[in-house]
């Protein structure tokens, strides 16, 4: 990676937590794809393309953490709808006991062994 790339380096930093990012988004309800794109482009740092959100979602529903409905629209053909499975609550879950233990050991080297700069 060139120095000074910030693209290429938040894409790689997306990339490690996008997925856990929307099984996030799904907690709560099911969400359909471009909603999924929408609230996440409403954060700098996670807006993701459809090329990116569809085979992830693709992947998420093959692994069997969410699940899908096909539900009619008032504005155009149906929609697929993406909902958390259990599997997929217990994987969220997993991610957000091991973030903070995650985060806490980059932010060690990041800060010179723990000092603040």
């Amino acid at each position: 990676m060139e120095p000074g790339d910030a693209r290429k380096t938040m894409s790689q930093l997306r990339r490690g937590v996008l997925e856990y990012c929307v099984l996030a988004l799904l907690r709560d309800r099911k969400r359909y794809g471009v909603e999924l794109l929408r609230e996440l482009g409403e954060v700098d740092a996670m807006v993701t393309s459809e090329g990116t959100i569809y085979p992830l979602l693709s992947r998420l529903r093959r692994d069997a953490l969410v699940e899908t409905t096909w539900q009619e629209s008032s504005s155009g053909p149906p929609r697929r709808y993406y909902e958390l499975t259990p599997s997929g609550a217990r994987a969220l879950d997993e991610f957000a006991a091991a973030w903070p233990g995650f985060n806490d050991a980059v932010l060690h080297f990041l800060t010179k062994n723990g000092e603040s700069t």
